[in-house]
This record gives structure tokens, sequence and C-alpha cells, in this order.
């Protein structure tokens, strides 16, 4: 279990759910971790339980990513490897969207990506580093949904941003790739039950018991079934893969 020894992996969004997942499984394939999130005193508490460190990061604001790469980079000497994993989901039908339900999502899902990105690269080029940026799509990326317009617009563009720096990046030796989950069981669907319920008129849960019985496996995804693929994408394995993204969704979506 160590495919990432000797690696540094900076993950957005890590002090819960997903991102928190990927963290623990990169520790223990033997990667030096370092936890960004808002909440640093909750990104503080998971890494001191995973044997992580953690840093601020707000990925709408240059200066906090800067800084938070900056840390990154001190405290581990280099960043071998970075997910993009801060997201924020929001659902509406089209005439009550808002502008700033749609800036503040894309603010965070695709500026945050891009620019966090941006860094991230601009150091591994800066010092010669092969590295590995994996950004979190969505399956809601690959296709329109009635309620979800911004969101399934914002996670679009993610895949289309990992392409296109996959392509660019590639040529100093960096691999761009994605994950497009399907639908992940965890806190977060406790406020998308909500939405659903709201517009859908549905029992608080059921929208979520629909959906994992619509998954082919069988059920909803956890985080853990996320790992095995975020591990893949960043080891060496992996050299040869070049602005894709990967569905890991329990049979939900074929591409």
């Amino acid at each position: 279990m160590t495919r990432l020894a000797g690696k540094t992996a900076l993950i957005t969004g890590a002090a819960r759910g997903i991102g928190l997942a990927f963290a623990k499984a990169y520790v223990a394939e033997g990667a030096r971790v370092m936890i960004a999130d808002i909440d640093i005193a909750r990104a503080e508490a998971a890494a001191a339980e995973i044997g992580a460190q953690a840093v601020a990061m707000d990925v709408t604001d240059q200066a906090s990513i800067d800084a938070a790469v900056a840390t990154t980079v001190q405290a581990f000497g280099q960043i071998d490897i970075l997910i993009n994993n801060a997201a924020l989901f929001t659902a509406a039908p089209i005439v009550e969207v808002t502008r700033a339900d749609y800036e503040r999502v894309f603010s965070i899902n695709v500026a945050g990506t891009l620019f966090v990105m941006q860094a991230v690269a601009q150091h591994m080029i800066d010092h010669g580093i092969k590295g590995k940026i994996i950004n979190m799509a969505s399956q809601a990326g690959r296709r329109g949904e009635a309620l979800v317009s911004v969101y399934c617009a914002s996670k679009a563009a993610v895949i289309s941003l990992t392409q296109s720096a996959g392509l660019n990046l590639i040529e100093h030796g960096i691999n761009v790739n994605a994950i497009a989950p399907g639908v992940v069981d965890g806190e977060h669907w406790d406020g998308v039950d909500a939405f659903f319920a709201k517009y859908e008129n549905k029992a608080p849960g059921q929208k979520k018991t629909e959906v994992g019985a619509a998954v082919p496996y069988g059920r909803m995804g956890t985080a853990e079934d996320l790992t095995g693929m975020a591990i893949f994408l960043a080891s060496e394995e992996a050299n040869y893969i070049v602005a894709q993204t990967y569905n890991v969704d329990g049979g939900n979506w074929m591409s």
C-alpha cells in the first residue's frame, strides 16, 4: 500500500465527505497530504485524525489559493498531486435560478477548479515536476437535468476544462484527468434531498431512496467507492492517460 510513497498531495474541500476519503486513502498509500478547506477548524481536526496537515483555502479567492499552495510547498517541499474536489450543489427550475446562485456555483465549481489547477500547474512547471491533477466532475456534467441546470452546466465545464488543460499541460509532463461520480451518499445528500422535496413535492428521504434504487449496481455510491480511481490516476500506472473523465457511478452513465 505504497503506490504514492514520497508524493505530496493537495486536496481541496477535504475536511469531510469525498475529499476526506481521498485524503485517508492517500495517506494509507504513503503520500503526504495537505487538506485544504474553507472550514479550517474541521480540516485541522480531520488532518490530526488521519496523519495529514491542513491549510485554509477559499477557492473563490486568488490570494487564498496562492497562500495555500505556498504553505503546502513550504510544509512538504513540493506538490506532486492535486485533487480539485471543492464544489457546491444547487437546484431550481430555470425560471427561479438567480444570478447570485449561478455566480456562486460557477465561482467555486468552475473558476475554483481552474485557478487552483493553474496555481499548482505553475508550481509543477517551475520545478520540473511530472505531476498529476485530478478534477472532480459528475455524472451531472454528462447530461442536463430539469431542476439542476446550473450545477450540471458547471460540471460539464469541469469536464471541458479537464480536456483542454490535459492537452496543454501534458507538454510539461503533467497529467490532467477527472472523475465523474454518480449519486454518492453522505451528509451533503440531506441538502440535495431537500431541494427535490421542495420542487418535486416529495417526502423527506424519498428522492434519496429513488435515486439509490435506480443505480444499476443496486445502491448509491460511497466516498470510498471513488478512492481506487483517485489512487490510480495519481499513480505512475496512469502516466499515459491524458484529458479523460472516468465515470465511477455504479453503471448510471455509459460514455
